[in-house]
């Protein structure tokens, strides 16, 4: 009853009608009442009709009232708003900012609930309407259109029908632009543009629009200049763009053969001075920049030559102890290097290498320890001497205690058969 109160108080069309929408708007905070209101004949009609008059404060509460509709869970809740995403999509050229802001906000919150919403706003033009968007000045608007894009761009449908699309419009080189500006323009939307760009490349095999963009180099040359706004004093929430950042440069690189792309060693520096400035307070980002490692090193020459001559290896191996994972990923890198031959195994025994193996061997991380098992079967394949070293160190009782592991006892046994010559 009270539900109905409020929509016939909306529909008299007394001078107090402000006022009802404010009601309206406040009660439309609570999900049962969204879903009694969505159900009332003429009801989105009547919200529709007040959203697209030529009266602004009317509207812009009637926006109101539709974006706390769109925050619904209730896929039937978004649903019922299919009659206004044209109006949403007409608004987002004009009006003012803060009505522009609730219609992006409005947009992406139903995007999110509704497959049936998505199938709609792609024949209404959302893709090149947000392409118009992004070029907007206002940081605030930029944001709203990360929200709509990375809520389209995880959408299941998303790799055969929106990104697509996308890839086809201007928004890839401006979000590129926005992304690279981060640091100067507005965290907010650089942070909003990163993932749309993750989600785009991890979902996308084919990257060649970004790397015609000149993706590599220019997410290479923003991270050395996040990394050289650490020691200064890292800004608030850098870690939030880092994260993303990292990630598309890792899968751009894993998926393409970017020999020559990227080959700077001070990306090597970067990124270390990334892990020790988050290693405390966002240990989620080691893993992260680790995998990038990884992708630098896996079939890169130069990176592993970098890393020696940097004197960047005390620095990795620190990271072998700061979690599981972690430490599976240290020991892939090094395995990386080691594959190099005999230079690089002499380089890492160098740095006393096999004593720190040794703890390692002891995990209960199957992973872990097969990767172990890896990196010694290339230090004693490149530099045999090294398995003599192993023994005196008690390498020997170590690989022992894997011949009944089911997975690891081929490699422990070819190991300690290597070990007894």
């Amino acid at each position: 009853g009270q539900v109905l109160e409020l929509l016939r108080g909306v529909q008299r069309g007394s001078e107090d009608r402000k006022r009802s929408l404010g009601r309206l708007r406040w009660a439309l905070q609570n999900e049962e009442t969204q879903q009694k209101f969505v159900r009332l004949d003429g009801s989105i009609r009547t919200l529709t009709g007040l959203f697209t008059s030529s009266l602004a404060d009317l509207q812009l509460e009637a926006a109101r009232c539709l974006h706390e509709l769109s925050h619904s869970s209730v896929a039937a809740v978004a649903e019922a708003c299919l009659p206004v995403t044209s109006y949403l999509l007409t608004y987002l050229s004009g009006h003012s900012l803060e009505f522009t802001e609730l219609c992006l906000y409005t947009l992406g919150n139903l995007v999110v609930e509704s497959e049936a919403v998505r199938k709609q706003l792609l024949p209404q033009g959302i893709i090149p309407v947000l392409a118009s968007c992004i070029q907007s000045p206002h940081e605030a608007v930029l944001e709203g259109v990360g929200y709509v894009l990375s809520q389209l761009l995880q959408a299941k449908e998303a790799p055969t029908e929106i990104i697509p699309l996308v890839l086809d419009s201007v928004l890839p080189q401006h979000m590129l632009r926005l992304v690279c500006s981060g640091l100067k323009a507005g965290m907010g939307a650089a942070v909003e543009f990163a993932w749309c760009l993750h989600y785009i490349i991890c979902r996308h095999k084919d990257n060649v629009v970004l790397l015609a963009l000149g993706a590599v180099p220019a997410l290479t040359t923003l991270l050395l200049s996040l990394a050289s706004e650490i020691p200064q004093g890292a800004p608030e929430g850098l870690e939030l763009l880092v994260c993303p950042v990292l990630r598309c440069l890792s899968n751009l690189l894993a998926q393409t053969d970017c020999q020559g792309q990227g080959q700077d060693g001070r990306l090597l520096i970067a990124l270390f001075l990334i892990l020790q400035c988050f290693l405390q307070q966002h240990p989620f980002l080691v893993q992260e920049c680790l995998w990038l490692l990884n992708n630098l090193t896996a079939d890169d020459p130069f990176f592993c030559s970098a890393l020696l001559s940097l004197d960047l290896l005390p620095a990795l191996l620190q990271l072998l102890a700061c979690s599981q994972m972690a430490t599976v990923l240290v020991l892939t890198v090094l395995c990386n290097i080691a594959e190099k031959g005999p230079f690089q195994c002499q380089r890492l025994l160098r740095q006393p290498l096999l004593p720190r193996l040794l703890p390692l061997l002891a995990l209960p991380d199957p992973e872990a320890v097969g990767q172990c098992l890896e990196l010694l079967h290339l230090l004693f394949l490149h530099c045999p001497e090294a398995a003599a070293d192993f023994t005196r160190h008690g390498g020997h009782q170590a690989l022992e205690q894997h011949q009944s592991t089911p997975e690891l006892q081929e490699r422990a046994q070819a190991l300690l058969d290597t070990v007894r010559q």
